[in-house]
């Protein structure tokens, strides 16, 4: 594998006025994303305390970029191997993807 570009990420967890804990991923000056509060009484608010129920270790991230919300959001998991499968099929709502050779290229 071949280094292309290099970034210097800060991660941190930041408390809210209200106290609710949220990680903050800093990527340059004045470019961060912050964790959708989960305790907020929003639209996504609501939907990040259901799939947190649902996927305790799934994150989303609002990107917040010269002090304005940009409307993107990062989103990932962390899962254990054995639970992708049944992840991608909710999400995708098929397992025809089951189909194909589960390929893993050796990482140099």
């Amino acid at each position: 594998m071949e280094q292309i570009k290099k970034w210097d990420i800060q991660l941190e967890l930041v408390k809210t006025k209200k106290g609710a804990l949220l990680y903050k991923i800093t990527v340059a000056d004045n470019h961060f994303f912050l964790e959708q509060n989960p305790l907020k009484d929003s639209k996504y608010g609501v939907a990040y305390r259901k799939l947190k129920e649902k996927f305790p270790e799934f994150y989303m991230f609002w990107e917040i970029k010269d002090n304005r919300y940009t409307g993107r959001l990062l989103t990932g998991i962390f899962l254990e191997k054995g639970d992708i499968d049944s992840f991608i099929t909710q999400l995708i709502q098929s397992d025809d993807y089951k189909s194909y050779d589960d390929f893993r290229e050796e990482i140099r």
